[in-house]
């Protein structure tokens, strides 16, 4: 490896409760909760699920972007050590005062009674420290919707949440308490490293290249190795399946991979945005066709520390993303020694968690449609919860309607075969017919060539075949040329699976 690739064997540093800290000798699959509560005997952060679902281990995490600070709510039972390498940690305890007083988010809980069993408690008080941060400065009250957005990844079997709620309209009120930001990003300017680190235990080594180039060379040289993007799945093969991971390629560090520029018609989004950036960026071009499905796309922590490349590259048959990225044309870029190439995505899938990513290759980056003149998109999503669930059906319409007529049809599924797929039969039903009710329920009936879902714990085969079939024809009452309904008048309720 070139010397300027060189990575840097020390221990793993990062700043929490006012000072730098410093890991090793530990495995590289030891999660920050682990850290937090056996190694740091800071055990206020508690441990629920082990998955990333109950929001009882949430922390905060902050990074230096350029120069501004960077924080956002995690959960830390999935979240790998090494990940905080130059980067600041902050749990329930940074949250006492100097002075002894509770902080106004803890304050808040104590005076709308938003704690019974306290089990689950810690986590939501840091998930309200996230938000009150957002606001310290401007002193506005959340709406009810960045309320519910920062508490969808918390559970509590106690409150009902309603006292919760409260709690997040009342610490706004209260005395207001300074967070220094300048502080915590000077501790971070220390800790930058230009070259790339790697740690080693037990014969396997967490890599964590600084630059794409850097990143092309460690994947040409250990094709076997295991990526890491965000952790919010491959967390899980650690904490729930207690797999060995080998070794690990990090790319959270890679700047490159965290861009995102629209041009030439496409937002391209590279592989290391998170998803909450990500869907944020994209929203702007798609307000009203992807606002519900951004809130809907599991919860706060998870989509901090997720990936859309990561999700893209998981290529999971009940994903959120690649229904709507494959029905609007998107594009993925692969990367490696030998340079980039590009393909439409819905030709990256072969089977299931078979895709056509070489051993040498990243994903680099998602290439996404930009809005054009009469592509109507939308976006629907069917589970048993509003928040925080997986799919029994998601579907995306991106049709080319011209005078009536139908250019070109584009829809696809999640939930309905062992890839997300398209509607081949069904599309081809439409192509260069009129958008009329009869075209549209003949299309309906060619779909049940398309597909034959599976029944699972989420929804029957014959569920997901009639409701993937109802949603063509709710797609059809929001765009038909006569008297159209507008997106989000038909609501997406959560359906229950049968």
């Amino acid at each position: 490896m070139p010397e300027s690739n060189r990575a840097s064997q020390r221990p793993i540093q990062f700043y929490y409760r006012g000072e730098i800290r410093q890991a090793a000798g530990l495995p590289n699959t030891r999660t920050v909760l682990q850290h937090l509560r056996e190694d740091l005997h800071c055990t206020g952060t508690k441990e629920g699920c082990a998955e990333g679902d109950c929001g009882a281990c949430t922390v905060v995490v902050g990074e230096l972007r350029g120069e501004r600070l960077e924080l956002k709510t995690v959960n830390s039972c999935i979240q790998f050590l090494p990940t905080l390498d130059g980067r600041a940690l902050f749990t329930v305890e940074d949250l006492k005062q100097a002075d002894g007083c509770l902080h106004p988010v803890q304050q808040a809980m104590v005076e709308c009674h938003g704690s019974q069993c306290g089990f689950c408690t810690p986590g939501f008080v840091m998930s309200l420290w996230g938000l009150y941060l957002k606001h310290d400065k401007d002193g506005i009250e959340p709406s009810r919707r960045e309320i519910d957005d920062a508490l969808s990844g918390n559970l509590c079997r106690c409150t009902g949440y309603r006292p919760i709620v409260d709690a997040a309209r009342r610490m706004g009120r209260l005395p207001a308490v300074a967070f220094d930001r300048e502080q915590v990003s000077e501790a971070l300017r220390g800790l930058r490293r230009e070259e790339p680190l790697a740690v080693t235990h037990d014969g396997q080594t967490f890599h964590a290249p600084r630059t794409l180039a850097q990143l092309a060379a460690l994947r040409s040289e250990l094709p076997r190795a295991r990526i890491l993007a965000g952790s919010t799945d491959v967390g899980l093969w650690v904490t729930k399946h207690m797999r060995e991971l080998g070794d690990i390629i990090y790319i959270g560090q890679v700047e490159e991979l965290r861009a995102m520029r629209a041009a030439d018609g496409f937002l391209e989004i590279g592989a290391g945005v998170s998803l909450e950036q990500a869907y944020g960026e994209i929203n702007a071009y798609y307000p009203q066709e992807l606002s519900e499905l951004w809130q809907r796309f599991a919860s706060m922590p998870v989509r901090n520390a997720g990936t859309l490349g990561g999700n893209v590259a998981n290529g999971s048959p009940i994903g959120d993303s690649m229904p709507w990225l494959i029905a609007l044309g998107a594009r993925i870029v692969l990367y490696g020694v030998n340079g980039r190439r590009e393909m439409a995505l819905e030709d990256f899938y072969i089977a299931y968690q078979k895709s056509a990513l070489q051993p040498d290759e990243v994903v680099q980056s998602v290439r996404i449609p930009l809005p054009r003149e009469g592509v109507k998109l939308r976006v629907y999503k069917l589970s048993k919860r509003f928040d925080q669930d997986i799919s029994a059906v998601c579907a995306a319409f991106a049709f080319t309607l011209d005078d009536g007529r139908v250019k070109e049809a584009r829809m696809c599924y999640g939930g309905m075969a062992a890839t997300p797929k398209r509607a081949a039969g069904a599309e081809a039903v439409l192509n260069g017919k009129a958008w009329s009710e009869d075209n549209v329920r003949a299309a309906m009936a060619a779909m049940a060539q398309d597909y034959a879902p599976l029944s699972d714990m989420r929804a029957s085969s014959a569920y997901r075949l009639r409701t993937a079939q109802n949603l063509l024809y709710r797609y059809w009452l929001e765009t038909r040329p006569e008297a159209p309904l507008a997106p989000g008048a038909v609501r997406a309720f959560a359906v229950a699976a049968t």
